[in-house]
């Protein structure tokens, strides 16, 4: 997969007090450009606890569940765009099938 917005991310655990970040972010970075998922249900098999939302978006939950990441997928591109990243209290002043 082609992932769009990888300064997104690291601007991200660079912000003080979200260091404990860098880790599971990198790791899910570096799982996905691997992948050539053609549906959810490859996602789902890969990461269980994902949520697939409308409007081509999945919520990834990274760092033991600390922080949420939420992509959209076009699975003919084969690219994944980053919509969001945050920990819960964030993401639950988002509309997470919008962002």
């Amino acid at each position: 997969m082609h992932i769009i917005a990888r300064p997104k991310l690291i601007q991200f655990y660079q912000q003080e007090g979200n260091s404990d970040a860098k880790a599971p972010i990198d790791a899910w970075w570096h799982e996905v450009k691997k992948a050539k998922w053609q549906s959810w249900t490859e996602i789902k098999a890969q990461y269980g606890s994902a949520s697939i939302l409308k409007n081509n978006r999945i919520v990834f939950n990274l760092g033991g569940n600390k922080y949420r990441l939420i992509v959209k997928i076009n699975f003919l591109a084969q690219t994944v765009y980053i919509r969001f990243i945050g920990n819960h209290k964030e993401y639950d002043k988002i509309n997470a099938e919008e962002v």
